[in-house]
């Protein structure tokens, strides 16, 4: 056992959202894998509650405390969470004097987007990390005075991996940023060389939690912004296409466009609703077509998708829209990138047309650069941690 780890993040507020729970969840079981001790934190009030229906309802009887402890448990952390409420004391888990014991004996403790607000579990604490894992949004509104969220960590960790180069418009913020690629526990992604039922796929929101954000006289956009310019692709390669897709009814004029191009809409909450789910939409796919939001394209960003890195592993090619990423990755065999409807269609062209070499070269980039192993272990070093 290297020690002890505290995560803090929101698991909770998201329950039918199987891909976000693979993204915390590569954390802690990456961190186990490395002989760590993880200890998971995340908070839960009332008013975040809801039924399966998306009714609201009290907490004991909602999908958020189910799945929480669903998942938590499925995975072997059972004695190693704790599930909090608006008073900051323990509604499913460890009890808030075990969390205050566990966090001051922690070598550290890493705080997805800043989400623990608790003063007195941080102050325990040995060292505070942000991690940040949706780049541009929260760098720019802290230029623009709306928010103070880096205030009071001693580390600054980012998934947009050219955060502080060149060519990357993304505010620092005065800080310095360790760059890091998002990790992937390979045992859970076995690959499936083959191209499945459902055509070439993604699993996205159309516009997610913020909106977009002016700065330095540009606006910075979402993934609908993007994802428009490419509604002839079906159209154009003959291909089946199909999205698991989070949109809101009243985007009636984009949904009628993707009909009309000859996209197949799947419902999010089917396809990807669970962590187990999730897994199968990706291993039924033959491939990913990835359209990035419009802030990590514009900015140069070097942000890459983890849905992305998951398809990888399974041995899905994957057809990702450029971010800055033709300096970070090996784009050609396996991972191609788009920045033009052109390019997208020459890229499919060459998915369907070579598909067993780029399958098989899926997986070689996910072992070669994704895997937690790797990632997790690169990242302690960078904080100095042995």
């Amino acid at each position: 056992m290297n020690g002890s780890i505290v995560i803090a993040a929101s698991l909770a507020q998201k329950p039918l959202q199987g891909g976000h729970a693979w993204v915390l969840l590569q954390y802690l079981l990456g961190f186990r894998r490395l002989g760590w001790e993880v200890l998971f934190l995340d908070l839960l009030t009332a008013d975040m509650c809801i039924d399966a229906a998306g009714r609201p309802c009290p907490p004991e009887r909602s999908v958020n405390l189910e799945a929480f402890r669903i998942i938590l448990d499925h995975f072997g952390f059972q004695d190693d969470y704790c599930l909090m409420d608006s008073q900051g004391e323990s509604s499913i888990g460890l009890s808030r004097q075990q969390v205050l014991e566990r966090a001051g004996a922690a070598t550290l403790l890493l705080n997805v987007m800043g989400f623990l607000s608790d003063d007195e579990i941080i102050d325990r604490a040995p060292r505070h990390v942000f991690l940040d894992i949706d780049p541009g949004f929260g760098q720019m509104w802290e230029s623009l005075g709306l928010t103070q969220i880096y205030s009071g960590f001693d580390d600054y960790v980012t998934i947009g991996e050219n955060i502080g180069g060149a060519g990357c418009k993304i505010p620092t913020c005065g800080k310095t940023w360790i760059t890091t690629p998002q990790p992937l526990v390979l045992d859970y992604w076995p690959a499936r060389v083959d191209q499945g039922s459902h055509g070439i796929t993604s699993i996205i929101s159309w516009r997610g939690a913020y909106g977009p954000v002016t700065h330095g006289g540009r606006t910075y956009g979402l993934r609908a912004h993007e994802f428009r310019r490419f509604f002839p692709l079906p159209e154009r390669t003959g291909q089946k296409f199909q999205l698991a897709l989070s949109i809101h009814p009243d985007e009636a004029a984009d949904i009628e466009q993707l009909q009309k191009h000859n996209w197949q809409i799947a419902d999010p909450l089917e396809a990807a609703g669970d962590p187990w789910t999730y897994q199968s939409y990706i291993r039924n796919s033959a491939a990913e077509f990835m359209v990035a939001k419009n802030m990590y394209v514009d900015t140069r960003s070097g942000w890459f998708s983890d849905r992305s890195i998951c398809y990888l592993a399974s041995g899905k090619p994957v057809l990702a829209q450029d971010t800055g990423l033709e300096s970070i990755y090996p784009a050609g065999r396996g991972l191609l990138l788009f920045s033009s409807l052109d390019e997208a269609i020459a890229g499919i062209g060459e998915i369907v047309g070579n598909y067993s070499r780029h399958a098989g070269a899926a997986r070689e980039i996910a072992e070669a650069y994704f895997d937690s192993d790797r990632v997790l272990g690169r990242l302690l070093e960078k904080l100095g941690i042995g």
